[in-house]
């Protein structure tokens, strides 16, 4: 008997040893100290297959990762999502930088394939190609029926007809989304279904709006970069290049209403700064576009600072521990690594970014090749990471001449065409079981939007509204009155919005609930009814004037633009006056006032006012200025030169005026703005300095400033300019803008810059080698020819007012041939100096 229970146990012993044996094939425990130290800087970079990279991974204890699909299963992802029954869709772009020369290639041969696990054990175990032949894929959304794909210009909405995971009927959403010869760094991407039913994009200029089973092409303000994701309430996170996080508070839709606005603080707000970002990389990370700049870097080789973030994603899970829920995990493919970013809420909806942990990353690689380009919150409440697995992840068009040289020394052009996709799980981790949300009737569905796992709680709404049943409403209408959990009745909320649901006695409620973030949906969700004067909605949203958290407010800020024009200016002012000094509530209510600006700030310029204000002043004063009503302009400088007015007062007029001018074509039809005007540039300290400013941006007749006689231009000239239009569109246009103005955290205005309207050798050396600033680098695009290079140069000297010469390929030449040896951008100091 003893020798019979001997040997089971031996055999049980075996079949753990083995399972244990197989398991470590695909998942690794790290056993070193935390923090980890960085590796050596001789350690090289060779190609790695997965379960070597595997081992290269460091994670903080208790945590491991786990290996989900390597090649042949998955080559050059890019991007995941998932569909109602858990299926894996990838992007996959082996056209990204190809062969020695790291090209892009613009042929199709990237694709979306479907990845299956049959037996659920974590691991995927069937590949199918669904769409081949595609050129430079950049975002994917599964819908109910099929996948939306965006193929710039081309955004699909592609589906199988008969069951074999394979595309067989494709129809076209729109052409318009992004540029076929767009840069692959700067392209349309990013289709984030928001608890609106709206799908938020990135670095493009509309959204989409879900309605009666398709797609509405909604204008929006291009934000963000690269990826991005909504955390629980809704708020859209995305962010750019090496600026590592921004929130919408305020929805770009609400500034789209006046296109006279100055600011649209609240959109893409800043939650953390670059340098208070500091990440902790394993391996020494130089091998980037800025690696010779010492002070980012530590003694070990180590960068201080995210070098390319990207991806970022809220965690919405429920399978890893607690800490990590509602933080976003942002990814940096050259420093190899996941961040980990805590969001921290004042209490009144006032929120902020701190690193996770104060030493080491959530997710690092000593593995220089493994690039974790995006990641995704999964169905089984894990962190999935998406590694494209290559040595060169800058495209050949930014590559500085240090990054150039660091790839050939380091051998990292080739190979291409592997990929992994790697799980984040912990000690205490048990996945979720696979989804088969596709097979779920309306009703079966309803259950989920109460479940712990933001990626159920999503698909649910999405099925349900997408298949558009009504007969789940009052089944939505209970649930969203009885359930105990927020986040249910947003998702609730959001069904029925989707389904054209709701109505006054379904919202009413909702104004006192206990829950900030349903008191703010509440007032959103009422807008179609705030332009009805003295609506019970209407009624109910105004008492939130003084509600007690910040979220609250700062909608109603919002939605009072909704309300008719003759309610709008009570309620526009009250708000303006309590909160005026909060920038993110004033940028608000301005976008709701188009033609109201100089009403309401008459109203609040009346007897001494309220210094709180100054701001609101401000910014309806740079409206009026932005506007095309020139006779807005003398009034306000009337006001702004009575000395008698309290100082404040005529700081903000002046402020707003310098902030909206955008040159001289309105002051020359102004002649009386000449007297106030000039009397107070002769005033001492900042009231001087202000009107100077202004000034510069007005013209009258017999102002006494030389003007520039602009050359016309000649024929050969004028097809330069067209040129650089075009090119200009394809390679500056995501940073700069339409208008040049540049980005925010991104790009400076190019309108009247002195760098570049002045001696032409100075852009023409910032295009050859790429420039540092205090906003970002300018990178190097010396790949473009002589021609190329003065055609946008061209474009650019004479465009939006700016006056300066053409540029001649021949004067690119030369500078070109002078500055052949410089190896790294260009600083401001040594600019001025050449140009002396």
């Amino acid at each position: 008997m003893q020798g019979r229970k001997g040997l089971l146990a031996i055999a049980v012993l075996a079949v753990l040893v083995l399972a244990g044996l197989a398991a470590g094939r695909r998942r690794h425990v790290p056993r070193e100290p935390w923090p980890p130290a960085v590796a050596p800087e001789d350690q090289g970079a060779p190609e790695l297959s997965a379960e070597e990279s595997l081992k290269m991974i460091v994670v903080p204890p208790g945590y491991r990762v786990e290996l989900v699909a390597k090649e042949p299963l998955v080559e050059d992802p890019i991007l995941i999502d998932f569909d109602a029954d858990g299926r894996m869709w990838v992007v996959e772009m082996p056209a990204f930088a190809m062969g020695e020369q790291m090209q892009d290639s613009r042929d199709g041969i990237c694709r979306v394939v479907v990845l299956e696990d049959l037996d659920d054990d974590g691991s995927m175990d069937r590949r199918t190609v669904f769409a081949d032949k595609l050129v430079l894929p950049r975002a994917i959304k599964a819908l109910a029926t099929g996948v939306l794909v965006g193929e710039p210009p081309h955004l699909w909405r592609m589906r199988d007809t008969n069951g074999d995971l394979r595309m067989d009927e494709k129809e076209l959403v729109s052409d318009t989304f992004g540029r076929l010869e767009g840069n692959p760094e700067h392209n349309a991407n990013s289709l984030i279904w928001g608890l609106d039913n709206w799908l938020y994009t990135s670095e493009h200029d509309w959204h989409l709006r879900f309605s009666s089973g398709g797609f509405e092409v909604m204008p929006t303000l291009n934000r963000g970069q690269w990826g991005g994701s909504i955390d629980d309430a809704g708020r859209v996170y995305r962010n750019v290049n090496n600026s590592p996080l921004f929130v919408d508070f305020t929805l770009a839709r609400y500034f789209m209403r006046n296109p006279n606005v100055v600011q649209t603080r609240g959109l893409y707000e800043s939650l953390i700064s670059l340098e208070d970002a500091e990440v902790w990389p394993v391996r020494p990370t130089r091998g980037v576009n800025r690696g010779y700049r010492d002070q980012v870097f530590r003694p070990d080789g180590s960068s201080r600072i995210l070098q390319s973030a990207g991806t970022p994603v809220v965690y919405r899970g429920d399978r890893l521990p607690a800490e990590l829920r509602g933080g976003v995990f942002v990814t940096d493919v050259t420093t190899n690594m996941l961040h980990w970013f805590v969001i921290d809420d004042d209490g009144g909806g006032r929120l902020t970014a701190r690193n996770g942990f104060p030493a080491g990353e959530i997710f690092a690689s000593r593995d220089e090749r493994l690039r974790p380009v995006s990641a995704a919150s999964a169905p089984d409440g894990t962190l999935y990471v998406v590694d494209m697995y290559r040595g060169v992840v800058q495209d050949a068009a930014y590559q500085t001449e240090y990054l150039q040289d660091y790839i050939r020394r380091n051998q990292l052009a080739q190979p291409i065409n592997r990929g992994r996709i790697w799980r984040l799980v912990h000690e205490t981790t048990r996945r979720d079981r696979k989804p088969a949300l596709s097979k779920q009737a309306p009703a079966g569905l309803v259950p989920y939007l109460g479940h712990p796992n933001g990626w159920w709680r999503d698909t649910a709404q999405q099925l349900l509204v997408q298949r558009g049943d009504r007969a789940v409403v009052p089944a939505l209408k209970e649930l969203l009155r009885s359930a105990p959990d927020w986040r249910t009745k947003l998702h609730a909320l959001g069904t029925l919005g989707g389904l054209s649901a709701l109505d006054v006695p379904t919202l009413q409620p909702l104004f006192s609930d206990p829950s900030p973030d349903v008191r703010a949906w509440a007032i959103r969700w009422s807008e179609p009814w705030l332009a009805e004067r003295g609506h019970p909605l209407a009624v109910a949203a105004l008492r939130l004037m003084d509600d007690p958290h910040w979220t609250v407010r700062r909608q109603l800020a919002a939605s009072i633009g909704e309300l008719s024009t003759a309610a709008r200016l009570e309620p526009a002012l009250a708000m303006l006056q309590r909160y005026g000094g909060d920038p993110i509530t004033v940028d608000a209510v301005v976008s709701g006032l188009a033609g109201m600006e100089a009403d309401v700030l008459g109203r609040l310029l009346q007897g001494e006012g309220n210094a709180d204000a100054a701001e609101a002043v401000a910014m309806l004063t740079g409206a009026l200025a932005r506007s095309s009503a020139p006779a807005a302009v003398p009034p306000v400088l009337e006001q702004a030169g009575t000395t008698s007015r309290p100082l404040w007062q005529r700081r903000a007029l002046l402020r707003g005026l310098d902030a909206g001018l955008t040159g001289g074509e309105r002051g020359a039809r102004l002649p009386a703005a000449a007297r106030p005007l000039t009397r107070m540039t002769s005033e001492p300290g900042e009231i001087g300095t202000l009107a100077k400013a202004v000034a510069a941006k007005l013209d009258w007749p017999g102002k006494p400033v030389a003007r520039v006689a602009v050359p016309p231009l000649t024929a050969d000239e004028k097809a330069r300019f067209e040129t650089g239009r075009k090119l200009y569109g394809n390679l500056c246009l995501s940073c700069h803008g339409p208008d040049g103005r540049g980005r925010d955290h991104q790009a400076p205005s190019l309108v009247g810059s002195p760098l570049l309207v002045g001696d032409a050798g100075i852009p023409t050396r910032v295009m050859l080698a790429g420039k540092e600033g205090d906003v970002g680098l300018m990178p190097p695009l010396a790949v473009l020819t002589d021609d190329e290079i003065a055609s946008v140069l061209t474009y650019v000297r004479r465009e939006w007012g700016n006056a300066a010469s053409a540029v001649e390929p021949d004067a690119v030449k030369e500078i070109r041939g002078l500055t052949r040896l410089r190896t790294r951008p260009w600083s401001a100091e040594e600019l001025r100096e050449a140009a002396r």
